[in-house]
């Protein structure tokens, strides 16, 4: 009778390699398969055969993993960003000068999170956390803040987000207020957002719909503002787009799920960048479908707010007289 020897034994551990190997496989797949379809817990436990609440604890390691790994590369620090150049992509993109990024918050949907009474409950009447963005010409995300509870309002939540707070004492790190093309006007750098945002210096938002429905050269200035502000709408399309967990509430941790956001964004980035690069083409164009899908899960924050000032109403109106005279494209008053 043979003895069974050493060989028996390294086959073994081989086989436990290989079963391994395929175990760390299958935790990868976990993760990308709920970022991109938002199938349940217990749904991918009948999938994978592995119990729903090791597989939370999988998901949550793997996201906190990431983040620590991605935000690095493709959130760096802004000190980091070339703001003359993203103001030049601006320009040359959506024919807004001296605009370095655009800034946009939505609500993200959630379900309500154990013992937290009314603090994520938010004006449209459910559960959600707020994500603000600030996003470049090219639909690619610069800077985010969050985490805020869904119950705040929109100024209190800019007002309290670090980019907010650098903007408004100054050390945001704007470039030098720079002449506009074939102007003689020399206005500072901004930010455009929509009328959830305080007007500022250094954020233009656009003039109520009643002054701009009387005053032509206004309306033009809000359509210009437009223009260049929905990149922050394309940029959250397109995210919701690929990671279908935002068409529907997100029902884990909110302190996982801040750290979901921050990781799909670091993977849009990751992938808005390997398209362009791969085709040459650039994906800030418009593209005509015959269907429009609807985002359930991202949800404007709350419009008209937050305080003004006097300076920024005379940027506002210089870019205004820009726009209308010297700045002027052809197709503007058609809109």
């Amino acid at each position: 009778m043979k003895k069974k020897g050493p060989p028996q034994v390294i086959h073994q551990s081989s086989s436990l390699l290989s079963i391994f190997a395929e175990w760390s496989v299958s935790i990868f797949h976990k993760h990308q398969q709920y970022l991109a379809t938002g199938e349940s817990f217990r749904s991918l436990s009948f999938a994978f055969r592995i119990s729903h609440s090791y597989i939370s604890t999988i998901v949550k390691d793997t996201l906190s993993t990431l983040k620590k790994h991605l935000m690095p590369i493709f959130l760096p620090d802004l000190s980091t960003i070339d703001l003359n150049k993203k103001a030049s992509e601006f320009w040359t993109k959506w024919n807004f000068p001296n605009c370095v990024l655009a800034i946009d918050g939505k609500h993200v949907r959630i379900r309500c999170p154990e013992k937290t009474g009314s603090l994520f409950f938010n004006y449209k009447d459910y559960f959600s956390i707020v994500m603000l963005a600030m996003v470049d010409a090219n639909y690619k995300f610069i800077a985010i803040d969050v985490g805020s509870f869904g119950r705040e309002g929109d100024s209190g939540i800019f007002l309290k987000s670090a980019m907010g707070q650098k903007i408004l004492d100054g050390s945001f790190g704007f470039p030098e207020k720079k002449q506009l093309p074939g102007s003689d006007k020399v206005l500072p750098h901004v930010i455009v957002g929509d009328e959830a945002f305080r007007l500022h210096p250094n954020i233009m938002k656009p003039y109520t719909r009643q002054s701009a429905r009387h005053d032509k050269s206004k309306a033009v200035f809000n359509y210009r503002l437009s223009r260049a502000r929905r990149v922050t709408e394309n940029a959250f399309g397109l995210l919701s787009q690929i990671f279908r967990v935002f068409y529907q509430s997100i029902n884990i941790d909110p302190m996982t799920c801040d750290d979901l956001i921050v990781v799909a964004c670091c993977l849009h980035n990751l992938l808005r960048e390997g398209y362009l690069e791969e085709n040459g083409q650039a994906f800030f164009e418009e593209r005509k479908s015959s269907t429009t899908l609807q985002i359930n899960n991202l949800i404007p924050i709350t419009r008209g707010g937050g305080f003004t000032n006097a300076e920024g109403f005379l940027v506002r109106d210089s870019f205004k007289d820009f726009f209308n005279n010297e700045g002027s494209v052809s197709w503007q008053e058609d809109k």
